[in-house]
Order: C-alpha cells, then structure tokens, then sequence
C-alpha cells in the first residue's frame, strides 16, 4: 500500500473520451508525472488549422509535463519515458503501445475499454453494441497483455443502452462511467486490493473498426435492424443508402409498420418512409452528398426524388 500523492502515474490518451479520466485522477489528487497523447496536426479549413488533442489541451491547461511522441519505440522517448519513474500507466483512448512501453512501469499499465470484456474486443465495441440491439453495455478496466483487449480485467461497471439510444449518447454517459471506474481502479492498485481476473476467451465476441462499406443500411433486413444500425452509427460515421446513385446519410428514425416490398420509399406531407424486410422506418434526420444533416421535412422543402425505391 502507498499513498495516492507518492503513486506516479503516467497518462496516455488523445480524444475527449480519455479527458474524465485524467481529470478525475487529477481532481482526487494523484501524481500525474507525464502525459503522452497524439503528435498536433494539420486541419480545417486548407489544412492551415494546428490541432491538438482534447487530452493535450486539458494538460496544458492544468500545466501538466507532455510527451507527443512520433515513435513510440524511439531510443530518444524510451528515455524520456524510462525517466519519469512511473509505478503504472494508464491507458484510454490511445494507440497500440509496443512491450517495452506498456511493459515499463513496476504495477504494470492498465487500460480503459468501452464493453464488458470479453464481450466487443476491438476499436468499435459502443457501435456494435448499439448496433446489435444490446439493451446493457459497461466499461472495464484490465491489465495490457500481447493480445489486444485480452488482459485480465480489474474492474467493470454496467449501464443500460435506450431502445432508441444511439452510439453517441452512448459514448457520452460512458466517458463518465469510465472516469469512475478508472478512480476506483487506481485506488484499488494503490491499497494494494486489486484481484485482476483472466478473461474467459471462449465466450469472446469482437468489434471490428467501421468502414464506409460496414456502414451501408441493407434493407432486406427487419425495420429493427434497420433501426437498430442507423442509431449504431450515429453520429458518427452514419449509415447510408443510395437513391438513384446518390448517396444519403441517415442519422435518426424510427421504427414503423408501413409494409412494402424492401426499399420502397414513401413520401407524405414532409415525411419520409422506407420499407424493410417487415415494416419499414421512418427517416427522421438526412444528409445528402454535399449538403449538410438537416431534418427530412426541411430536406423535402427543397428536394424530391424522382425514384420510388432505395438502390438495393
């Protein structure tokens, strides 16, 4: 057992998903010693914008010590980093480190994942969840081993997913979840009382990252599924369909009992329904090529189609 204030931790995360767990590790006074997140970029408008990670933006505020490595594996980090004497290293939202980095600290390097380990193992798991319909999802917290996701697990902590719920609520009332379960685990690692547990591979399902080829809506299937994959992948990186050879971008609906053949679509008074496989949804929010998301009724306002069927 030590106390939190002589616990050095080193921090490794980029996006705004890993910003409440360095801050509640901050607030609760641990020792963050370094903070190692993505090299700044290019971006915006022309690429003339530099951009920095929401974690490093936070550490700078809070006058945090910030490593932005290019090579993890460089002579010249390993260094740096084998300087800053951390006794663990927590992980949320980072890239894949090497052994000799997540292997360096004396308590290990522990890592934050956004399902109940073994279950979604990969870079996608609060969309597959969603996707599939799942009305509970959670958090763990598990050591890094070699295999990705594998580790055996610390802690976990549960929350329902709304029928109608959709990846990025989701996403924003886990980034909470997990800060406090990321606390309790580093107390745990602190008094000495964590009992980390193997993960059963046998019952493993996986989560794969999206492509734009994932992402297209088949119609063929129920009006749940259907459902149930818009909202998946909303808002980001949306499901879409193809009307006439255009492509759509479809951000919300909602599932109806409208039954034609799949892929018929419906237009009446500013809406808009397109059949599944067994009833049909209605497509409340779209975003054509080259426009902007907008409600169906004020995309309809300007826009018709002059097709009666989804391209299947």
């Amino acid at each position: 057992m030590m106390e939190k204030e002589n616990l050095r931790i080193v921090f490794m995360g980029t996006p705004g998903f890993a910003v409440p767990c360095l801050d509640i590790l901050v607030s609760n006074g641990y020792n963050i010693v370094g903070v190692i997140t993505a090299t700044d970029s290019y971006g915006g408008r022309g690429n003339k914008q530099l951009i920095q990670s929401e974690v490093k933006k936070y550490a700078l505020d809070k006058g945090l010590n910030i490593l932005q490595p290019p090579n993890l594996k460089s002579p010249a980090f390993l260094e740096e980093l084998r300087s800053l004497k951390a006794d663990l290293q927590v992980v949320v939202a980072f890239r894949m480190l090497p052994v000799v980095v997540w292997d360096m600290p004396r308590l290990g390097t522990i890592n934050l994942h956004g399902s109940l380990l073994p279950r979604y193992r990969g870079a996608a798991p609060i969309h597959h969840a969603v996707m599939n319909g799942d009305k509970e999802t959670g958090v763990t917290t598990f050591r890094l081993k070699h295999e990705i996701d594998t580790g055996d697990t610390i802690m976990q902590a549960t929350m329902p997913i709304g029928e109608d719920e959709n990846t990025g609520s989701v996403h924003d009332r886990m980034m909470i979840l997990g800060a406090e379960t990321m606390l309790k685990t580093v107390k745990m690692l602190c008094d000495g009382s964590a009992k980390p547990i193997p993960q059963l591979d046998q019952e493993a399902t996986h989560a794969p990252k999206l492509f734009h080829h994932n992402c297209n809506i088949d119609f063929t299937a129920s009006s749940r599924d259907v459902h149930n994959k818009i909202r998946g992948l909303s808002p980001f990186p949306g499901a879409w369909c193809s009307i006439d050879g255009k492509e759509y971008k479809v951000y919300t609906s909602a599932k109806d009992n409208w039954s034609a053949a799949p892929g018929t679509i419906k237009i009446e008074k500013h809406r808009m329904w397109i059949a599944c496989a067994s009833g049909s949804v209605e497509i409340i929010d779209i975003k054509a090529e080259g426009n902007r998301a907008m409600p169906v009724a004020q995309y309809l306002n300007g826009h018709k189609f002059d097709v009666e069927k989804v391209d299947l």
